[in-house]
């Protein structure tokens, strides 16, 4: 989720620098000025293209190299990123902006140390930026600093109240740091901030979660199944919503639920596992047998136990 949201957040922040650029007339020599175009169309490979044949011409551009270092980030090629970005420091220091996307490089790699040292400066250069306090405070969730995660997350929704991301993940942290009434009601006030047209089904999917783990399975299966309605080929909301229903001992919907999740994610052992598990407790013991056989050859092959969350939108919900 974390790089989901950063790149989200950069992607929109890069098109309005984009059009402001071409709007303004900057940009006169064709290669470059053809980039930021392509760029803001969403054409990645067109826009990398004419920025490295306009770098061969201009090598000691620096808005040229850092562009290039954001579309490769874009690409999710956060090595060679991170090359132009060095490359144009030679010529010019990266601005706050150009240095969320340093950091956001970091994330990629799984360098949270180095991303929250970025993402901190980028904080101090710009404190009132919302979406940088915001990435800080993912960055240190992801580093186990809970604590410092929830007064980044506070301090984003300070500058921009009504910050849906920022309160489901300030809710992810207070769950972590067993604070499950202040995780609850961030949940909830993420899903009321949605006005009764939800499209983020995050904060339905922890909020499902954390009921089911207080054991109010009926309240959990109304989230969790919103959840799945908003992104039904996540498997990970479809395996929560299983298991939910598994402890609500409705095994028939439990079993559709962690079917689906197994067809979504085949390569995880842990849809498996709980599959099986539903196998088990409806008799289905061949059915059974195979899901724990799957479940340990992938476990012998050190698959991710942790299933996949994605958001796939579902075109047919309310945007």
């Amino acid at each position: 989720m974390a790089t989901r949201n950063i790149l989200r957040i950069l992607a929109s922040f890069a098109l309005a620098v984009v059009c402001a650029q071409v709007a303004s007339g900057q940009g006169s020599v064709d290669p470059f000025h053809e980039a930021r175009g392509f760029l803001e169309t969403g054409q990645l490979e067109k826009s990398e293209a004419s920025l490295r044949e306009y770098l061969k011409l201009h090598s000691d551009s620096a808005d040229a190299h850092f562009l290039l270092g954001y579309v490769l980030f874009r690409e999710k090629r956060a090595k060679e990123s991170l090359a132009e970005f060095t490359a144009g420091a030679a010529v010019r220091r990266p601005n706050s902006d150009e240095l969320k996307t340093v950091a956001s490089d970091y994330v990629l790699l799984g360098d949270f140390s180095d991303a929250d040292r970025w993402f901190t400066e980028v904080t101090s250069a710009s404190a009132n930026d919302a979406d940088a306090w915001y990435l800080l405070g993912r960055t240190k969730y992801n580093e186990g600093r809970f604590d410092e995660a929830a007064s980044s997350f506070e301090r984003a929704l300070s500058l921009n109240p009504g910050y849906i991301s920022a309160e489901n993940n300030l809710g992810l942290a207070w769950r972590e740091l067993n604070k499950p009434e202040l995780a609850k009601a961030a949940f909830q006030s993420a899903i009321n901030w949605q006005k009764g047209s939800p499209t983020d089904p995050q904060p339905y999917l922890n909020l499902g979660t954390l009921l089911a783990d207080q054991g109010e399975y009926e309240s959990a299966i109304l989230n969790l199944s919103i959840a799945v309605h908003l992104s039904p080929d996540n498997p990970k909301m479809r395996e929560e919503l299983g298991s939910a229903y598994e402890a609500a001992n409705d095994l028939p919907k439990a079993q559709a639920e962690l079917e689906r999740a197994v067809a979504l994610a085949p390569n995880t052992s842990g849809p498996h596992f709980k599959l099986a598990e539903v196998y088990r407790k409806q008799g289905l013991r061949d059915r059974a047998r195979e899901e724990f056989e799957i479940c340990a050859k992938l476990n012998s092959t050190h698959s991710s136990a942790e299933t996949p969350n994605p958001f796939v939108p579902n075109p047919d919900s309310p945007h």
